[in-house]
């Protein structure tokens, strides 16, 4: 059975090289993520080189995907790397700084000044996605300065995340160095880009000016949570960031803020991506633990499009295990999901828009007509990605002339993607579509195919009419 739930993976120092990019792609990887957090542009621009290469060389599409910063608090250098902080150190840390001098274990920088304005003393701070706990001791407004007493001990690396639960409302939505990251992405041809951070639909609405880039918008902020649909509705992608969600949530509301967040993108036909700890123990093992297991298998049966590997591809020790494990869960569970619920009541069609009304009709008609599979020309991908939407039973093979509209199919749920010619006349474009799933091996001669098309053809959006063909 082919994996329909797609597989997101974090490149890193533990999967830079040509060989084990190629291993990955073979064992499933989908959607590479560059994570703008660290590294240069250079050092990113050759990461996305080897990533095209490895594609080429694995004959398969892959998308890259652009993760930036966003507003949150980061630590500078530190010496040497890293530190390690123990209960009742004091730490000072020096806001507003960023002329990369390398801190210690009594003194970090911060290069958001308004950092003193934001925080009392008594308030908590976080450091290492969470696992070192802070409370500041002493606010100096005036000497730039937050002092703070650690509470939880533990390592803590160069430039990690600073959190203070709250909504540190100061914080700029976008910050400048966004838009050079932004810059920088498009020169090296991300497929997508992910906004950290977001807050309100305005955030995605200002990154929107400057790229014509599918966005995702990460929930990992309370008001986030709070603005979901707003948020949903202007993104093109939804990602739920359970990391720091985490810390700025009470940990034991993560699971429901989960579901009902996948349940939202489903109703907007949003792909939405479940990220964070899914596989954690295989940074070190070679097996996940059975909650592992478990949580992955929950989020693929409440409706997530993808999954998502951080660490465990970046750094881990098992980067092509990891991949290999969440293929075998998927494949296995997705035997067991509810498609005709799904079918049914996941999304909240629009009837103002045929596209919706024959997204649904397709997905049925594979049912009733026992069809091998729907076949989708598209522009833009926005037909496939509401035919997936709708979670059918057969597989969906997306064909475009763009090749970046192909590789953007790869983070749809049950999409194959390939590349066709594009044609001016309907009659020409499903004749052609259904030659070329032939050709592309994923269909037989004497298969009957649902294909969708619009009038006219050509234009994107236009997508109105469905035909059943015999191959």
């Amino acid at each position: 059975m082919t994996r329909r739930t797609k597989i997101v993976a974090t490149i890193g120092p533990a999967s830079g090289n040509p060989e084990t990019l190629v291993r990955m792609i073979e064992a499933g990887m989908d959607v590479a993520r560059l994570n703008f957090s660290h590294g240069s542009h250079e050092q990113h621009a050759e990461t996305a080189q080897l990533v095209r290469d490895a594609a080429g060389r694995a004959g398969r599409p892959v998308a890259l995907l652009q993760d930036l910063p966003g507003p949150k608090l980061r630590i500078g250098p530190l010496v040497e790397g890293t530190v390690d902080l123990k209960v009742g150190d004091k730490v000072v840390f020096e806001c507003g700084v960023d002329d990369g001098s390398a801190g210690d274990a009594r003194r970090m920088s911060i290069s958001w000044e308004g950092l003193p304005r934001a925080i009392s003393p008594g308030e908590v701070l976080y450091l290492a996605d969470g696992s070192v706990r802070l409370r500041a001791t002493a606010v100096r407004v005036q000497e730039l300065e937050v002092e703070a007493e650690v509470e939880v001990g533990g390592s803590v690396s160069s430039r990690q995340g600073l959190n203070i639960p709250g909504p540190a409302d100061e914080l700029p939505s976008v910050p400048e160095e966004d838009f050079a990251h932004l810059e920088a992405g498009r020169r090296i041809g991300v497929d997508m880009v992910a906004l950290s951070f977001v807050r309100r639909p305005e955030d995605v609405l200002t990154v929107r000016e400057h790229t014509r880039v599918p966005l995702i918008a990460k929930i990992e902020k309370p008001q986030a949570v709070d603005n979901a649909e707003a948020i949903v509705r202007v993104a093109d992608c939804v990602m739920v960031a359970r990391g720091d969600l985490g810390i700025e949530l009470p940990i034991e509301e993560v699971p429901i803020v989960q579901k009902n967040l996948i349940a939202l993108a489903g109703a907007h036909a949003r792909p939405v991506i479940t990220a964070t700890q899914m596989l954690d123990s295989m940074v070190t093992s070679s097996r996940p633990t059975r909650a592992e297991v478990a949580d992955v298998a929950n989020a693929i049966l409440d409706g997530t499009d993808a999954i998502m590997l951080s660490q465990e591809s970046a750094v881990g020790a098992h980067p092509v295990g990891a991949i290999a494990m969440m293929n075998a869960i998927a494949v296995h569970t997705e035997r067991h999901a509810p498609y005709q619920r799904w079918l049914e009541t996941r999304v909240k069609r629009d009837h103002r828009d045929p596209s919706y009304t024959v997204a649904h009709a397709a997905c049925r008609a594979a049912i009733e007509l026992g069809l091998d599979a729907i076949v989708v020309p598209t522009l833009s991908g926005r037909s496939a990605r509401l035919v997936s939407a709708h979670r059918p039973n057969v597989p969906v093979y997306a064909l475009s002339p763009g090749r970046e509209t192909v590789r953007r199919c790869m983070l749809m749920w049950g999409v194959q993607a390939a590349s066709m010619k594009r044609h001016e006349v309907t009659e020409a474009l499903i004749t052609d579509a259904c030659q070329r799933v032939v050709e592309l091996g994923w269909c037989r001669k004497g298969m009957r195919v649902g294909v969708t098309a619009g009038l006219p053809s050509g234009r994107p959006g236009t997508t109105s009419l469905f035909q059943v063909q015999e191959l």
